[in-house]
């Protein structure tokens, strides 16, 4: 049989090729928006086709995301997204596997979920919307709310150290891991796209506001007059430097923790260099605890890109080894082995 979708090229679409017909329901003025645009915007330039692409989510405000992308997709159940896109890649390796899903639904009743996922190298490409509340559930604090938020579920404030995504993706050893924000359309297609080309298991974060329930969240380093001087662009090959004027940058102390200095003080020769393809995650670790939250200079941009061995190749691979050397498989023997019975 002809493969199609190595015999037919790949045709040309635009935006409104990857846009359904469903009405766009988030509430108006949602970061949501300004993301789903990157990515349609980004879809037709990937070289992609839309039978061959999946978009899964789980449950909350961005898991309507599958309903706007005129691909294949699901909305599945909470949590579950990663798992169910495991199955999926695992098995149709010719597919294009996307999971959308915010900081509730990975980070809480679906967080072995993630990090299986993610330590497994499946090749899927992973965009956690971060805004930092529960939004579809109407305003209780999630696992990345700052200590001692005051919210519908926590009236007198949070008691709860709150989760790290990109921290958590590192120490499940992610090979591909970076953040972006909403207000940057540019700088959200270039994630998107490093992300999409990462062989194996990617995780971006993406401060996402939520203009209802935690309005402003990331202003203060991701609005324009805050940018320069708050965001820390990673830039593979290059030396840490920020500022209106380049007038801070980042070293590493003795210890192998990172800090934010003023450049004139240390000198440019003392900063350090962003390595994002180093095997050891420690450096990539370090970068993502340099800021407590988004009141902090905040490192930006792809904090790891090494390869490993793909979850799904090593899958096939075993199985072809085994069928080789056993032959192929019966089933029905199978079910008659081992500790079976027969009901009369």
């Amino acid at each position: 049989m002809t493969d199609l979708t190595e015999a037919v090229p790949v045709p040309l679409t635009t935006r409104k090729d990857w846009s359904s017909d469903q009405e766009v329901r988030w509430c108006p003025g949602c970061g949501d928006y300004s993301i789903l645009s990157a990515v349609q915007m980004l879809m037709p330039d990937l070289g992609v086709r839309r039978e061959s692409t999946v978009f899964l989510s789980g449950i909350g405000c961005a898991a309507r995301f599958p309903y706007y992308m005129s691909t294949y997709g699901m909305h599945s159940i909470h949590g579950r997204a990663p798992a169910i896109a495991t199955g999926l890649a695992t098995t149709r390796p010719d597919l294009d596997v996307w999971v959308v899903t915010g900081d509730g639904d990975a980070l809480s009743i679906g967080g072995n979920h993630l990090i299986h996922a993610l330590r497994r190298n499946v090749n899927i490409t992973i965009l956690l919307f971060n805004n930092q509340i529960y939004g579809l559930t109407k305003g209780q604090y999630s696992p990345t709310s700052e200590m001692a938020k005051v919210t519908k579920s926590t009236p007198f404030g949070s008691l709860e150290h709150p989760f790290n995504p990109l921290s958590l993706a590192l120490g499940a050893e992610a090979g591909f891991v970076a953040r972006t924000h909403d207000m940057d359309r540019k700088h959200m297609m270039e994630t998107f796209r490093r992300a999409h080309a990462h062989k194996g298991a990617s995780f971006v974060e993406i401060y996402q506001n939520c203009n209802v329930f935690n309005d402003g969240a990331f202003e203060g380093i991701t609005g324009k007059e805050h940018r320069a001087d708050m965001l820390i662009p990673l830039v593979h090959g290059e030396p840490i430097r920020f500022g209106s004027e380049g007038q801070f940058g980042v070293i590493m102390d003795p210890d192998g923790s990172v800090e934010v200095v003023e450049v004139a003080t240390v000198g440019e020769d003392a900063l350090l260099v962003h390595d994002e393809k180093k095997e050891n995650p420690g450096l990539a670790f370090q970068l993502s605890r340099l800021s407590r939250g988004p009141f902090e200079p905040t490192p930006i941009g792809v904090f790891r890109d090494v390869e490993h061995d793909e979850y799904g190749e090593q899958m096939a691979e075993q199985i072809a080894t085994a069928t080789e050397r056993r032959g192929p498989g019966d089933f029905a023997a199978l079910l008659r082995s081992g500790s079976s019975w027969t009901v009369s």
